[in-house]
C-alpha cells in the first residue's frame, strides 16, 4: 500500500518534470557558458562598485550594477541560454526524452525554460545582492542617498522580470528557427533597436534601457509615500524654479552675465520617471513573458521533431 501510494500519489505526476528541471539545472551549472558568465559577473560587479565607491550614491551605484543585466553585456549570454533547449543537437535528445518518459511536449517545455529562469536568476542574485548589501551598510565618502528595502525588493524583482523576458524571447526564436545562432543574430537585430526607439518615449514598461535609468528612483520610494511629503518635494522644486527665472530675469535687465545653465542630469539621474508604477512595469515585462512562453508551446506543439 505504501509503495502504491507513493508511485501514483498527488505528486507522482510532477516527479518526471522535476527530474527533467533537475538535470538541466546540473547540465546548466557544469557548462561553461554559465560558470564563465558567473565569474564575468563577479568581475564586473567588483569593478563597477569599486571604480564609483566614491562617486556616486547609492541609488546611482546600485543601478549600474543592473544595467549589465537590463542592456549590455549580459543580454547576449541570456539569449544563449533561452536558445538551445530545443534546436540544434539537442532535437534528438529532446525526442528521446519525451518517448521515453510519461512527460507531454508542453510539459518538457515548461520544465527546460523553468531550469533556464532558475539558472538566469540565480547568477543574477548570488551576485547582485551582497554588492547592493555591501552599499547599503558601508559607510562611503560620498553625500547620503537613502535607498529603502522596499525600492530594492522591486527594483530587482522587475530586473527577473525583464530577465526572464529576455529567455522567453530566446525560447521562442530558438523553436521557430531551430538554429541558436540564427535565433540569436536574429533577436539581437530585432530587440536592440526597438528598445532604443522605445527609450527615446521613456517608456520603462517595454524599453530595459528606460527601465535603467528609472531603477534610481524606484531604488528610493518608500512602501508608502506621504502626500504631504510629495507635495513638499513639488513646492520645492518649483520654487527653486521659479528663483532660477528671476535671476535670469534680473540678469537680463542688468546686463550682466547670465547664470550658467542647469547642468544636464546623467544617465542614472533622470527625472523624467517620477510617475514610475511597479504594477505598470511589471505588467509590461510579465504580460509578454507568458506570451512568448505561449506561442512557443503552441508552434512546438504542432511542429514534427
Amino acid at each position: 500500500m505504501d509503495l502504491t501510494g507513493k508511485e501514483f500519489g498527488p505528486g507522482s505526476r510532477l516527479r518526471p518534470y522535476l527530474a527533467i528541471m533537475r538535470h538541466d539545472l546540473q547540465d546548466l551549472w557544469q557548462s561553461r557558458l554559465v560558470r564563465l558568465w558567473l565569474a564575468a559577473t563577479v568581475l564586473l560587479t567588483l569593478l563597477a562598485t569599486m571604480g564609483n565607491w566614491a562617486k556616486l550614491t547609492n541609488a546611482p551605484l546600485i543601478a549600474s550594477l543592473m544595467f549589465p543585466y537590463l542592456v549590455f553585456p549580459w543580454f547576449f549570454v541570456v539569449i544563449m541560454l533561452g536558445v538551445t533547449p530545443v534546436s540544434g543537437d539537442r532535437a534528438e535528445t529532446l525526442a528521446d526524452g519525451i518517448l521515453s518518459r510519461p512527460v507531454t511536449r508542453h510539459g518538457y517545455l515548461l520544465a527546460t525554460w523553468l531550469a533556464r529562469i532558475l539558472t538566469v536568476w540565480g547568477s543574477f542574485l548570488v551576485v547582485t545582492v551582497p554588492a547592493i548589501v555591501t552599499i547599503m551598510l558601508a559607510k562611503r565618502p560620498v553625500t547620503e542617498d537613502p535607498v529603502t528595502r522596499y525600492g530594492v525588493l522591486t527594483s530587482l524583482g522587475l530586473v527577473g522580470l525583464v530577465l526572464s523576458l529576455i529567455v522567453s524571447l530566446g525560447f521562442l526564436a530558438g523553436i521557430v528557427l531551430r538554429k541558436p545562432l540564427l535565433a540569436a543574430v536574429v533577436l539581437i537585430f530585432v530587440w536592440y533597436p526597438v528598445n532604443f526607439v522605445l527609450s527615446v518615449f521613456s517608456l520603462e514598461e517595454f524599453s530595459p534601457i528606460s527601465l535603467s535609468q528609472a531603477i534610481t528612483t524606484q531604488l528610493r520610494q518608500p512602501w508608502k509615500s506621504a502626500e504631504g511629503d510629495s507635495r513638499k518635494v513639488a513646492s520645492q522644486q518649483d520654487t527653486e524654479a521659479l528663483a532660477r527665472q528671476a535671476s535670469r530675469f534680473l540678469s537680463v535687465l542688468s546686463g550682466a552675465e547670465s547664470p550658467p545653465p542647469t547642468p544636464k542630469a546623467k544617465y542614472f539621474d533622470q527625472d523624467r520617471f517620477k510617475d514610475f508604477s511597479v504594477l505598470r512595469v511589471g505588467l509590461g515585462y510579465a504580460v509578454p513573458t507568458l506570451g512568448a512562453v505561449f506561442l512557443a508551446i503552441v508552434c512546438f506543439y504542432w511542429r514534427d521533431l
